[in-house]
């Protein structure tokens, strides 16, 4: 498994900790799902601007949001000749995301990772805008995920 942690925003203070609750995220996801082997995810952490132009583009949309996931499921050798699965990307706006675990009274650290968590099952076919029955089994999934990484929320 590889996670490419990427950040693509001004803010920098604090972003170690960040990054690392979302690589952690990733992980956590993917030994879950018994995807580990072989898979390839990549988090872009970006602002406001982006992740709205992005939601736009992509989903028509003309306003920020939390968390948007692009699926790949494209194959590909890594630098050592190993097939690698790019399974997609995940985009994280980090203001939205303060903002939010302000209003939740919970770390940047702890939402990032609830948000890359939601994004990276969207990866594995999760869609909570299905139907309810999916919704409640993405949210099941994603809590079960948050509470193997000791984050109860």
């Amino acid at each position: 498994m590889n996670v490419v942690v990427s950040n693509l925003q001004d803010r920098t203070d604090g972003i170690d900790r960040v990054a690392q609750a979302a690589s952690d995220a990733v992980q956590a996801v993917l030994v879950n799902e018994e995807r580990a082997a072989g898979v390839e995810v990549s988090v872009a952490l970006v602002d406001d601007e982006r992740i709205r132009k992005l939601n736009r583009e992509y989903r028509d949309k003309d306003q920020p949001t939390d968390v948007l996931s692009f699926p790949m499921d494209e194959e590909d050798v890594n630098e050592e000749g190993v097939p690698t699965l790019l399974l997609g990307d995940v985009v994280i706006s980090v203001p939205t995301a303060a903002r939010q675990a302000m209003e939740y009274g919970w770390t940047l650290e702890t939402e990032v990772a609830r948000l890359v968590v939601h994004g990276t099952l969207h990866l594995l076919g999760y869609d909570h805008e299905v139907d309810e029955a999916e919704a409640e089994r993405m949210r099941l999934r994603e809590d079960k995920v948050l509470s193997g990484m000791g984050i109860e929320l």
